[in-house]
């Protein structure tokens, strides 16, 4: 039986003071609307169809590479109003999950327990036990059958006791939503469309609804404000947390690490405080990285060491290299194995071979270095011309002494040596000595200009 997602995301949040709709508000590094798409991707689900109002021009554009029928609704006039608007093109056979935007953690295994509860009932919902259900429509049952969902507005004090909630989450044929949501009243204190009446709507046609309950009760906490919003990513980064340290990881501190995307790692990895890991990263066996460290979209081979506060953004990085403190790996570079970057290097589209180091305040861009080669502190590949980018090629075993600038395009040859504080502007052959330096000028008895007395 084909599956639909409808996701509720109209709301305008306006509890989270935001020029930017709530169901974009990121949690994890991605939307919440996001997660709550990706979950329904996971799913194979035939149709998401996704209900927006708000900024609805910015919620679509930022999906607009995703597969999704977008349907507006206009006015909000309740969460049954939401969903009658998806009708015109809601399939008349399957059935439809029932989430919300601004739901984002449910998980794809609860969801598809709920569609397997629902087989046989063809209704089904999400529902949770709390300590205070203030606010939340309560599950009214008969028998342990349940026999309404009664909002908290709208409930008697008898009912008011009921700890068990309404999360909103429903897996219904799409047969039953065509007959029932037509027939949805407003007629209650909020003056709204309650797609609870659903509910209702199933047991007057003698329907039992199934009902199952998540593993853990943050799968179904909303997010209404940035309180919200905080609480729900350190709850995401503590599963994310335990989850890596099962799989082997040391995480000095599961409180202080952020997971923002995805990681494979191997065995014997080590991570220290606050570091940020953002889309899809690999760490290999026995590396180890630094506090403050900033990873995305890299991949560091097995004994690799990573010292605190380097910032990784799509990089390849070699077997046992040593990277940092305070070291910059921009997009493009690749180092290979047992390289050296020290503190204050910058790479940027650039190749470093096998042994090269490059220690101290460097900036490599566009470069391709050989293997074994010294970078003195203080060089710079000068690959911007104003206008256009040019390659520095740096031979194998190369010596560059500090403080020498190579204007590309230039080329190093195998084991040439920079004299320190030279500018290069020519290419330097093979096993050659080049440095270019202005004549000394020294004044005896020079007197250094002094500050004004006051």
């Amino acid at each position: 039986m084909s599956t639909t997602v409808i996701i509720l995301a109209a709301g305008k949040g306006t509890r989270m003071r935001s020029h930017l709709p709530k169901v974009l508000q990121p949690l994890a590094g991605q939307p919440l609307l996001g997660h709550v798409i990706e979950t329904s991707k996971q799913l194979h689900a035939q149709n998401i169809i996704t209900i927006f109002g708000h900024g609805g021009d910015l919620v679509k554009n930022t999906f607009a590479q995703e597969n999704i029928d977008w349907v507006e609704q206009t006015e909000q006039l309740g969460t049954g109003h939401a969903v009658q608007m998806t009708l015109p093109i809601l399939p008349h056979t399957g059935t439809s999950l029932i989430l919300y935007g601004d739901v984002p953690l449910v998980r794809k295994e609860t969801l598809e327990q709920l569609l397997n509860a629902t087989k046989e009932t063809g209704i089904g919902m999400i529902t949770l036990n709390v300590e205070d259900p203030t606010g939340y429509g309560r599950i009214v049952r008969t028998n342990g059958k349940v026999q309404a969902i009664v909002e908290h507005k709208d409930a008697s004090d008898e009912q008011r006791q009921i700890k068990e909630i309404n999360t909103g989450i429903y897996c219904v044929e799409n047969a039953k939503l065509h007959q029932w949501l037509p027939r949805l009243s407003n007629n209650n204190v909020q003056g709204e469309y309650y797609l609870t009446d659903i509910v209702e709507m199933a047991v007057q046609d003698g329907l039992e609804i199934a009902s199952i309950q998540p593993q853990q009760a943050f799968e179904v906490e909303g997010v209404n404000d940035r309180v919200q919003l905080s609480a729900l990513e350190r709850e995401f980064q503590k599963q994310q947390a335990l989850t890596l340290m099962r799989e082997g990881v040391t995480l000095t501190d599961p409180n202080r690490f952020d997971l923002r995307g995805s990681v494979k790692v191997g065995q014997d990895v080590k991570i220290d405080i606050n570091v940020i890991i953002e889309g899809h990263c690999e760490l290999g066996d026995f590396v180890e990285i630094g506090a403050g460290c900033v990873l995305k979209s890299t991949k560091i081979a097995s004994g690799t060491k990573v010292q605190p506060y380097s910032v990784f953004d799509s990089a390849v990085v070699g077997e046992d290299t040593q990277i940092g403190p305070f070291a910059r790996l921009r997009p493009g570079a690749v180092l290979a194995n047992d390289v050296h970057i020290g503190n204050f290097v910058e790479v940027k589209n650039s190749t470093l071979g096998q042994g090269s180091k490059a220690n101290h305040f460097t900036y490599l861009g566009d470069s391709q270095v050989g293997t074994g080669c010294n970078i003195g502190a203080g060089t710079i590949t000068c690959n911007y011309d104003g206008a256009n980018k040019h390659k520095t090629i740096i031979g194998d075993h190369a010596f560059i002494g500090s403080n020498s600038s190579l204007v590309a395009p230039v080329q190093i040859g195998n084991y040439a040596t920079i004299g320190a504080g030279s500018v290069i502007t020519r290419n330097v052959a093979d096993h050659t000595l080049a440095f270019e330096r202005a004549q000394q000028t020294e004044k005896a008895n020079y007197q250094r200009p002094q500050k004004a007395q006051k």
